[in-house]
């Protein structure tokens, strides 16, 4: 597939071609949400704890005689069922990180770019160059009209650029090796420059 390649001051910069494999294919809700999650479980810290009752610190006294007073034969007040005592199966620090195939991982960056293209929210740029404005910058994009836009260059970032992006609200900007499904999907826009396709088209083929 074909798509018009334009510059960041909104001319025509020619046209690129696409491949299918990548940017034509049918997008499944199954396998974004899969690759989604994998990704967000990933991330999470899963450093949510609490004292169980060998944790917690108290006497370790027997409480009261076994014997002879009525009540339940308690040991200990570090027991659940009293105030200040341990909590029973609470949250430990863990990783939430679960395993997917890398296949399926592949799989679902494709259908994050085939969505974007499908639904006409994809943008080829030629370049990134900038003068590292952030004043310069902010108009142009205002301009294009990207205000949720997800930026994927080349293999490194414009250093220039990324400097006049980084305090512009709804702007990100990623290299090829940091494009993931969860970053494409919550912005509006995507936008690619040229040597982002075929570094995606290397890295995916």
């Amino acid at each position: 597939m074909k798509l018009d390649v334009i510059n960041l001051d909104g001319g025509s910069a020619g046209e690129v071609e696409l491949d299918e494999a990548l940017f034509g294919l049918e997008p499944r809700a199954d396998i974004l949400h899969r690759v989604v999650r994998w990704q967000r479980n990933k991330a999470q810290a899963g450093t949510h704890k609490v004292k169980s009752r060998s944790e917690v610190s108290y006497s370790t006294k027997k409480i009261y005689r076994q014997k002879g007073t009525g009540g339940a034969r308690h040991g200990s007040r570090k027991a659940p069922i009293f105030r200040k005592g341990g909590i029973y199966k609470g949250p430990v620090v863990r990783s939430h990180a679960h395993d997917l195939p890398k296949k399926v991982r592949a799989l679902g960056l494709k259908m994050a770019l085939s969505d974007k293209a499908r639904n006409g929210a994809l943008v080829v740029i030629e370049n990134v160059a900038s003068e590292g404005k952030t004043k310069a910058l902010a108009a142009q994009i205002a301009k294009l009209g990207w205000k949720r836009a997800l930026i994927i260059d080349g293999a490194d970032v414009n250093e220039s650029f990324a400097k006049a992006a980084r305090n512009i609200e709804g702007l990100d900007i990623l290299p090829t090796i940091g494009a993931n499904v969860y970053d494409i999907l919550k912005r509006d826009t995507l936008v690619i420059t040229k040597a982002g396709v075929e570094a995606l088209e290397a890295r995916l083929k």
